[in-house]
């Protein structure tokens, strides 16, 4: 099978023998998501921008594929969960890098008030008009766990109406589909997507695999009610149904990734349900001042079987006063979040209360950029015997420039103070002491972290080439972490972290262009004595020093495409490895894949392989402790119709 996916590839490209005539020029992009529009060039942050064209072309089948493959940012399954992923940005680590980014789909945060991460699968690719990326900034309209960065996502507002099917191997099956319509008055859409899998991992001893499936939908609605006036109204729900495999031993995992683990728990099933409204308004008051107003209400159930289930409920509310002239833009307001968690013996409360400032100015060839949040967190934890309340003020800031050195290049300087306001989870302490049966006890609040973040940068965007490049280094008080030896969350009195990234997308002619996105991140722990432990001057664990991802294409016509793409990861320290002394450190990531396409108006076929030379790859948390992902060749073949 993989020989005859391999020769398909191949013959999907040679399907048009006419030469491509079509010159491709590249530009800056507009970035859309933040409260000011601006663009790649004038930003005063370090951002990447990703189109509905980079992701289509990517032929992904979630989400946190597309990053992990086409970004600066490192994704990698929740100990085995492929619909629950681990993200990080800068080096904050495999385990609470997620913690440290705020990720929204068309303004709405995803989230959590706990440590789970944000559910990235609850969006079709197929829906995605655009993924803006702002690295070490963002604190300003994003608010708590802004540190790495923010990940604004926005959906479609077009007239396009398309349908998606693709199969694979290990019984990959997805069907997708996008129906939208837009005029000067009415902007609908709607999307949704259903997927399964037969697994791949052994479970148990009766063949049984890994088997997950999901589906989700979304609609949006848009009403210019009169040319002041514009109405929203938008929902989603995602289901998600995932087994997923435990850990392995160094020794399973080198004979055979796909082999059951030995574990007392070797197997894991979650059933997740997710739903979500929001409503929101527009009104011009003048030509240059508009009043936006949004809010969002979401559900959420999460059951481990054989476990009691939890049960979320968050309401947020954004309101914003802007401003917009040749001269500055100004964008003033409020930012509430209010989430709760219910467990079968407690109930768990975090509310986010903000006030915020957002500026520029536009003097000639200088942008400069100026803002202020102030927040209120506040804690509530409630059991039988107990209701204990907390509240915490907290301040972030924003100041940036940007020096246009001509209409193509560009220098910039950024300066941001962020935080993170402890997760509900990092209250409770885990009790191993009658394993396999695991409890937990509410063990008191901790620190928020603080981080004060140093950019400088440069850009340079012509016709052929897109060049981005910046260095940082942030400086860190009370990062949150857990210490394993008593399974207790607490801080590390003093960290830094600082490195350098670089963007650049080259066409070397009309038939071949090359994209390369590469970070180098060194996070260091300056301080932290915690019992018998003394971590100063080691490594932040989970976090590898060079991360980089290349993709060559290949257009041998107008209508047929070819792309090889690299992804290289180099070893880190296991996740659990604070000390730096484990003798088993994460391996290398690696992954070759390859995809062809042949793209008409009305429809489009593609093939794609993943991890084509079959590397292993895994998770390590620590000794004999490893998770596969990725670990084996994969392969999908779909077809593409549009209207």
């Amino acid at each position: 099978m993989k020989t005859t996916i391999k020769l398909s590839l191949i013959s999907v490209a040679l399907l048009s023998q006419i030469h491509a005539d079509e010159v491709i020029n590249l530009k800056p992009l507009t970035i859309t998501s933040t409260a000011i529009l601006t663009d790649e060039l004038k930003s005063t942050d370090a951002i990447e921008v990703y189109t509905s064209e980079d992701i289509e072309k990517a032929h992904v089948q979630n989400v946190y594929e597309f990053l992990n493959s086409q970004t600066s940012v490192v994704t990698m399954p929740s100990y085995g969960n492929p619909f629950s992923q681990l993200i990080d940005i800068h080096g904050y680590g495999s385990s609470n890098g997620n913690q440290n980014i705020v990720i929204t789909i068309n303004g709405r945060k995803l989230n959590n008030i706990d440590g789970v991460s944000q559910l990235l699968s609850s969006i079709s690719p197929a829906s995605v008009s655009r993924i803006e990326i702002i690295k070490s900034s963002g604190v300003v309209t994003a608010g708590d766990g802004a540190n790495g960065g923010v990940i604004n996502i926005t959906t479609k507002k077009n007239n396009d109406k398309e349908v998606t099917f693709y199969g694979g191997t290990y019984g990959v099956m997805d069907g997708s589909f996008y129906f939208g319509h837009s005029d000067d008055k009415l902007s609908l859409s709607a999307s949704g997507e259903a997927q399964k899998s037969s697994g791949i991992r052994a479970i148990d001893n009766n063949a049984n695999k890994d088997e997950n499936k999901l589906s989700t939908g979304t609609f949006a609605l848009s009403y210019a009610q009169t040319k002041e006036l514009e109405l929203r109204l938008g929902a989603s729900f995602a289901r998600t149904d995932v087994l997923y495999a435990s850990y392995l031993t160094e020794k399973e995992y080198k004979s055979n990734p796909l082999q059951m683990s030995n574990s007392y728990y070797p197997s894991t099933h979650q059933l997740f349900d997710t739903d979500a409204i929001s409503a929101g308004s527009t009104y011009k008051i003048s030509e240059n001042l508009s009043l936006k107003i949004d809010g969002n209400h979401e559900n959420k159930k999460s059951l481990y079987v054989l476990s009691d289930p939890s049960y979320y409920n968050y309401n947020s509310a954004k309101i914003s006063l802007d401003y917009v002239s040749e001269i500055a833009s100004l964008s003033f307001g409020y930012d509430g979040f209010y989430g709760d968690r219910k467990a079968s013996s407690n109930t768990t409360t975090k509310n986010n209360n903000a006030g915020f400032l957002m500026s520029e100015f536009y003097l000639g060839d200088n942008t400069i950029k100026a803002g202020y949040r102030f927040e209120d967190v506040g804690y509530r934890y409630n059991d039988a015997s107990k209701d204990l309340k907390q509240n915490e003020i907290l301040h972030g800031a924003e100041l940036g420039y940007n020096y246009a050195l001509s209409r193509e290049s560009s220098l910039f300087a950024n300066y941001a103070h962020s935080y993170q306001a402890p997760n509900i989870d990092t209250f409770f302490k885990a009790d191993y002491s009658n394993w396999p049966i695991i409890t937990s006890s509410f063990d008191g609040l901790i620190k928020p972290m603080q981080a004060n973040n140093y950019t400088l940068g440069y850009n340079n965007i012509n016709a052929k080439n897109k060049f981005k490049a910046s260095v940082y280094f942030i400086d860190l008080k009370d990062e949150i972490y857990l210490h394993m030896p008593d399974y207790k969350n607490t801080n590390i009195d003093k960290s830094h972290k600082y490195g350098l990234d670089v963007y650049d997308k080259y066409l070397i002619s009309d038939m071949w262009n090359v994209a390369l996105n590469y970070n180098f991140v060194q996070a260091i722990i300056d301080e932290e004595k915690e019992g018998a432990d003394n971590y100063a001057g080691k490594k932040l664990p989970g976090v590898s020093d060079h991360n980089a991802k290349a993709t060559l294409s290949y257009l041998p016509t107008p209508h047929a495409t070819i792309a090889l793409t690299q992804n290289y990861r180099s070893e880190a320290y296991a996740a659990n490895d604070f000390n730096n002394n484990f003798s088993q450190k994460q391996d290398a990531y690696m992954t070759t894949d390859i995809s062809a396409t042949y793209a008409k108006k009305n429809y489009e076929v593609f093939a794609k392989i993943n991890n084509l030379f079959n590397q292993s790859n895994g998770m390590w948390i620590q000794n004999n402790a490893i998770y596969p992902m990725n670990f084996t060749t994969t392969a999908i073949a779909g077809l593409k119709l549009k209207y």
